[in-house]
């Protein structure tokens, strides 16, 4: 079933979990510990070593870090609300309804194998009725509302550079494997072909004869690969100023003439459409050269398999089978599929999500964690505050916009206060699975389109209370930490100050520094697009960062086997996180000392210094074991480095880690005149 493109997306997440146990945790645990490894020779092994010893890969699991450990235990707490909701007599409309009946239809392996490939039927004789390129303009438009993103996609969200107005943009999607180099690098050639195996396997799956089968997924991959050509490549995504162009409805429609954008815009609902912006104009060009000139046999194909694939996970075991052989075995290296309560228990979770989080925050968060975190929160902005003035390498003026920046910072903790109404959303249990996973979508998109040429609710979230994560959004300029973050082991009462600094501290000074980093640093406090820079400090900043991406550049994730090379990080992909990894521990350091008031440290515990501590609570966040096929995915595709990297790599610029350590050599130990400090 389709996402919503919110295209770009300029929200930068610090990946975070949370723990289920109402028992005292240890604020350090040793058996976590690796002593046969020294710190100044690699401090994520010695750190988090032992955990990995304890905690090996399980078959359903491509990587499984101690937030994972977390994150199962609070997917057990919301499967525990579902499976209390599916005992009642719930009222039909409610959200308990809802919930109740999609985790219900999840579950039941019987009815939905019995179904097979029928809930696809009426989707895809729409798509076998298209023999007229007339026909395009209202064929897609169906398919965007509610089943699929092919050749682009479109969403609203904030004005970039008018972010109390919301607009619509334009851009890049269609490609299943998700990444272009998946289609353009020869490296990646067995992955394409188990990709198109996939493809005839679906078509098979849906009644298609073997040649058929064929020769539909050989059309469909055609389609993407041209595409691939011509995508943006996840570093240049990064780009935002590059992909902001804002056109007139007559300047888009003249440019790309090859559908008639009226009959699409209406039955989009965006009838209204007077301006939008068009993210990746040579994209759309390619789009528009498609539509002109592919046989409709081809685009039939390709249609269908974007329709298939986005609803196998809602078919029968075959299909959600064959979804996993590729997407969990080939591309993850995963063993084993999740579990289908797991699997069952994330759509209501998804598709209701502040339905689901009310009853979380009312049975697991206490209002005293959201207290502490708001002190929390003042503190890493006092330090902040303090680390801008301290710069040697900005002007007054610059510093000045920054400070103003950071005053002016929205703070969401736990949940909302106005929660989603979800009461003109239908779940009708005569339905099938599928169908009703469509309707859901469909409701969601049009919610999503209706605030189009709409003021921006600034209160309304980005994710829901029991995600595990946090954020930073520049259009409203807000930093946010969900309900479901504020647990062990990133933010644990029974721990002492130093842990909970070098944990949860970090993650606050994290995502407050997403909005200096190199895309957040173009927003102002007000949340536009606004270069608030001298041409000097722009210049200062942009040396100090290529220092930081030739340091994870020169990262060897993977070794060179079987005829492939060594795979490095991508310095240039990962530059805003690793930038928000090294100011969110540098300014939670400094929070911490700060609240020390100028008085002696803390005697040590379990034989360790505060500052020591500090630094193994903030690696003990990144404890994992992970295959390898999922470190390479994650590698060409996720914007956060690896766990190991986030620290060892980020620690090496930092003296206050040597000190704590007492390292002036080995590995970890970098020479001063080779670290960069930005914030």
């Amino acid at each position: 079933m389709k996402r919503i493109i919110l295209l770009a997306t300029t929200v930068a997440c610090m990946a975070a979990c949370q723990n289920n146990s109402t028992t005292k945790v240890p604020a350090i645990d040793p058996s976590n510990f690796d002593l046969s490894v020294a710190p100044n020779a690699d401090f994520y092994q010695y750190a988090t070593g032992g955990w990995q010893k304890k905690n090996p890969l399980k078959p359903e699991f491509s990587r499984y870090g101690s937030f994972d450990v977390l994150r199962e235990n609070n997917e057990k707490r919301i499967n525990q609300l579902f499976q209390e909701m599916t005992r009642l007599e719930t009222t039909p409309g409610s959200v308990e309804q809802k919930i109740a009946d999609l985790y219900k239809m999840g579950l039941d392996s019987t009815r939905l194998n019995a179904e097979g490939a029928a809930p696809l039927a009426a989707d895809l004789k729409l798509v076998d009725g298209l023999t007229d390129r007339a026909q395009l303009p209202q064929l897609l438009a169906e398919i965007h509302m509610a089943l699929a993103n092919p050749f682009f996609g479109i969403g609203v969200m904030a004005d970039l550079m008018n972010s109390n107005l919301n607009t619509l943009y334009v851009g890049q999607a269609g490609l299943s494997m998700g990444d272009r180099d998946y289609y353009v690098d020869p490296e990646n050639a067995k992955i394409k072909q188990a990709y198109r195996d996939y493809l005839v396997r679906l078509f098979t799956l849906c009644g298609y004869e073997a040649e058929a089968a064929d020769k539909a997924a050989a059309d469909a991959l055609a389609v993407e690969d041209s595409l691939a050509e011509v995508f943006f490549s996840n570093v240049e995504k990064r780009d935002i100023p590059a992909q902001y162009n804002p056109m007139t409805r007559e300047e888009f429609t003249r440019t790309y003439d090859a559908l008639d954008w009226d009959v699409y815009f209406q039955q989009m609902g965006l009838a209204q459409v007077d301006r939008l912006v068009v993210e990746q104009k040579r994209v759309m060009e390619r789009v528009n050269e498609l539509l002109k000139t592919l046989p409709l046999e081809t685009i039939r194909h390709y249609l269908a398999a974007q329709i298939i694939n986005g609803g196998a996970s809602s078919l029968s075991d075959d299909f959600q089978t064959a979804s996993f052989e590729f997407y969990g075995r080939t591309m993850s290296g995963q063993q084993e599929q999740k579990p289908r309560w797991k699997r069952a228990m994330s759509v209501p979770n998804n598709l209701l999500g502040e339905a689901v989080g009310e009853m979380y925050v009312a049975k697991y968060f206490p209002e005293k964690d959201k207290q502490r975190m708001t002190q929390l929160v003042k503190n890493l902005q006092t330090s902040l505050s303090q680390h801008i003035a301290a710069l040697d390498w900005m002007s007054d003026a610059t510093k000045a916009k920054a400070q103003e920046k950071l005053a002016a910072f929205t703070v969401k903790i736990g949940y909302p206060d106005k929660w989603k109404d979800y009461s003109t959303l239908t779940i009708d249990p005569a339905k099938s699975y599928y169908e009703n996973l469509r309707d859901a979508s469909l409701w969601a998109t049009k919610d999503n389109l209706s605030k189009y040429g709409k003021p921006v609710d600034r209160d309304e979230w980005g994710m829901t209370p029991q995600t595990v994560n946090a954020y930073y959004n520049p259009t409203t300029n807000e930093i946010c930490f969900p309900a479901a973050i504020l647990q062990p082991p990133f933010y644990n009462p029974d721990a002492d100050d130093a842990v909970n600094y070098g944990a949860i501290g970090v993650v606050i000074g994290h995502e407050m520094t997403h909005g200096f980093d190199d895309q957040g640093r173009q927003f102002d406090k007000d949340g536009n697009m606004n270069n608030w820079w001298t041409d000097a400090d722009a210049e200062a900043f942009k040396a100090k960062t290529e220092v930081l991406v030739k340091q994870f550049d020169a990262i060897e994730v993977l070794p060179a086997k079987d005829g492939q090379p060594a795979l490095h990080a991508n310095g240039a992909l990962c530059l805003g996180e690793n930038i928000a990894d090294q100011g969110g521990l540098r300014v939670a350091w400094t929070a911490y000392q700060n609240s020390l008031e100028g008085g002696e440290h803390p005697a040590p515990i379990d034989g360790f210094t505060d500052a020591q501590r500090f630094y193994l609570a903030y690696a003990t966040l990144w404890a994992q074991n992970i295959r390898d096929e999922e470190a390479a995915r994650l590698t060409k595709l996720d914007v956060h480095s690896l766990g190991k990297w986030r620290v060892n790599a980020t620690l090496r610029n930092l003296q206050d880690f040597y000190d704590a350590f007492g390292i002036t050599d080995g590995a970890m130990f970098m020479p001063e005149e080779e670290r960069v400090i930005i914030w």
